[in-house]
């Protein structure tokens, strides 16, 4: 019953320190990061992808 309690008050804790927005930043934050990595990634894809097409040589 005391580690329960424990975890609950950790949790609390937790919960209390942590704005809703702040959180929300930093999701948002790390989806721009990988957003920019997968859209520069497919965009050297396609570049490697036509420069294979036609200069063949």
């Amino acid at each position: 019953m005391q580690k329960q309690m424990t975890r609950l008050m950790m949790l609390f804790i937790v919960l209390i320190s942590f704005s809703s927005c702040s959180v929300i930043e930093g999701i948002f934050k790390a989806g721009v990061g990988v957003g920019i990595f997968v859209v520069v990634a497919v965009i050297a894809i396609i570049i490697f992808i036509i420069s294979k097409i036609f200069g063949g040589k």
